[in-house]
């Protein structure tokens, strides 16, 4: 059986309020040829489809044409778990209808799937947290562990406790189900399982919400279960491998979602299994339609032909400026002008001390002038019009 794992793909985000949906939709097309192209039998989407638990109607119509696309009617499985991203109810809404077509929508920890057909293949066995499938005349057990938070589980672990006592406390919890659930693997299935949860080690990036409180809601990977032949996660960014295990996976997102991003390439898995045989595992590298980059530059002079050089390449850039003078309004505009898809443009200051007779000229200043002032000898940027008639209007108001 030739499974595809891939998750964290975050359908409606944005990057310093700029929408991210047409680097989503390639990387779906993406998607869709690499599964046609390499004969996969069955896709784990390893949790947060979306973005957040109220997504845009636009993510969700990505979200379905996808599903549709990759199941090809029914050919296909493609099984989804909950993310901590995602809302479990709305992710699973649809599951009557997404049965028939092949897919599998799974929210909660404790989901159920009703045994019988699924597209053109067969749901042999189902319990909470379990699912037997027989896809193309192979069966595969995998272990269904959705985000599972404290509420979803239905468990406190850190009222009144320190954050060493809450890890162990969850580890063991998670541990415990995995365990109990591992009991339905057999010598003659393959054997398969998938979460989203951050297991301790791993490599973070900025981008990901963070599910644990202080470090406590992580997973020691000893916890996880060995009898897998491949354990599909979700929630981490980067892909890697987790908890030092040799059958446990990130995929890591498809696109770069922050500036700690930058730079990383990203990655989905494509897993050959075979009933008691180590699993063969391939490492498939994703076109990145539009990369996040860091520009550093001194002066604006130096920023303003950095842009007319990159002007043509479609980046989305965070730019940095080194300087000592003010970086006006209108060198601002052209910038930007030049390259609309810089996210954000930070000055790198180098602080001077206020010399006597400048304390002394900001006596007969008035308050909206002071500010301004310490606007710009603190960021070396002229506040905007607009800026400045905002903090006249709240001063007018006090």
């Amino acid at each position: 059986m030739r499974i595809l794992h891939t998750s964290d793909w975050h359908l409606g985000k944005y990057l310093e309020d700029y929408s991210r949906l047409e680097e989503q939709e390639k990387f779906i097309e993406d998607l869709v040829n690499i599964v046609e192209e390499k004969n996969i039998d069955l896709v784990i989407v390893a949790g947060d489809i979306y973005d957040n638990s109220n997504p845009p109607a636009k993510a969700e119509k990505l979200f379905y044409r996808a599903m549709k696309k990759l199941s090809s009617n029914g050919q296909r499985i493609v099984l989804v778990i909950g993310g901590n991203h995602d809302n479990p109810d709305r992710l699973s809404s649809s599951r009557p209808l997404a049965t028939e077509q092949g897919i599998i929508l799974l929210g909660t920890p404790k989901s159920t799937v009703d045994i019988g057909s699924v597209g053109e293949h067969e749901v042999l066995d189902s319990g909470e947290g379990f699912i037997e499938l027989s896809i193309n005349g192979e069966k595969a057990v995998i272990l269904t562990l959705p985000y599972p938070s404290e509420q979803r589980l239905n468990e406190v672990f850190h009222k009144g406790k320190y954050e060493e006592e809450i890890q162990k406390e969850y580890s063991e919890k998670i541990g415990e189900i995995l365990a109990e659930l591992s009991k339905k693997f057999r010598e003659d299935t393959i054997n398969i399982c998938t979460s989203h949860i951050f297991v301790l080690g791993g490599e973070s990036t900025d981008s990901e919400r963070p599910i644990q409180i202080g470090g406590g809601l992580t997973v020691n990977g000893g916890y996880l279960p060995e009898k897998a032949q491949y354990i599909a996660l979700g929630h981490l960014h980067k892909s890697q491998r987790a908890g030092g295990r040799t059958n446990a996976y990130y995929s890591g997102s498809p696109i770069q979602y922050s500036k700690s991003e930058a730079n990383h390439k990203k990655y989905l898995y494509i897993v050959d299994l075979k009933p008691r045989q180590e699993a063969i595992i391939e490492q498939i590298e994703l076109n990145i339609y539009k990369p996040i980059e860091i520009w550093r530059c001194n002066g604006v002079e130096e920023a303003i032909e950095k842009c007319k050089e990159n002007k043509d390449r479609d980046v989305w850039v965070y730019l940095e400026i080194k300087t000592d003078d003010i970086i006006t309004q209108s060198e601002l505009k052209e910038i930007k002008s030049i390259k609309p898809d810089i996210l954000t443009i930070t000055p790198i200051i180098n602080f001077t001390e206020f010399e006597e007779e400048e304390l002394e000229s900001f006596e007969d200043k008035t308050i909206s002038e002071l500010f301004k002032s310490f606007y710009v000898e603190r960021n070396k940027i002229e506040p905007s019009e607009e800026f400045m008639v905002m903090f006249d209007e709240i001063i007018a108001q006090e």
